[in-house]
């Protein structure tokens, strides 16, 4: 008996652990496309705002802002403040044109204690920001003020990622991430953020030994 053990660790262990790993590099270097071809928001405004050559965490706010500011704030805690620093990353907020004015006062206590260079505030117009978000192709709507608890993770080359395989979906598809549950932004997001530049990081280690073989 004692030697079926031993044989066991020596053999049988290793290779569980093995394919435990192995399954755990495919997850982790794989995060699906949901939808490609979201429109680009530069399409909608004279700034120099684009989901081109950037990783673009996308919410829209809408008008009522006793609800859109928790969420702001959560976004800005767990999401913004781990990654704002990370190349090409940026968060862009979707507001309605008509509420500019009443989001100066929350925006300016948001910079008061997070440099946020890399948020974004997009003022656009209702069908505008009706058309922007219809592109993403989700089962979501948005509110009649324009709002969704949901942000939505874009990448360089304008595709919505997301899981095909959550356990809390249906059909297991993941659009987006609820910004009023902190466990979602912080077990869900962050991870899949993670998995983005986890792909960026092995295509630029694989362009760099192309250049290197030429």
């Amino acid at each position: 008996m004692k030697k079926i053990w031993v044989l066991g660790s020596l053999f049988i262990l290793p290779l569980v652990f093995y394919i435990f790993l192995s399954k755990g590099i495919y997850k982790y270097a794989n995060l699906p496309i949901l939808t490609e071809e979201v429109i680009n928001v530069g399409n909608f405004t004279n700034e120099e705002i684009s989901f081109n050559n950037h990783l673009s965490i996308v919410c829209f706010l809408g008008s009522d802002l006793n609800t859109a500011k928790g969420s702001l704030f959560n976004l800005n805690q767990t999401i913004y403040k781990r990654f704002y620093l990370k190349p090409f990353f940026q968060v862009v907020a979707i507001i309605p044109e008509a509420s500019k004015s009443q989001y100066s006062a929350v925006i300016e206590e948001l910079s008061a204690y997070t440099d946020i260079s890399n948020w974004h505030f997009v003022y656009l117009d209702n069908q505008q920001t009706q058309t922007l978000f219809n592109s993403f192709k989700t089962p979501f709507k948005l509110s009649n003020n324009l709002y969704s608890e949901n942000a939505f993770i874009i990448d360089e080359e304008l595709r919505l990622r997301g899981r095909k395989d959550d356990e809390d979906s249906v059909n297991g598809k993941l659009y987006g991430y609820n910004m009023k549950s902190v466990a979602v932004l912080k077990n869900k997001m962050i991870d899949d953020i993670s998995i983005i530049y986890y792909q960026l990081k092995k295509s630029a280690e694989k362009e760099a030994r192309r250049k290197r073989e030429i």
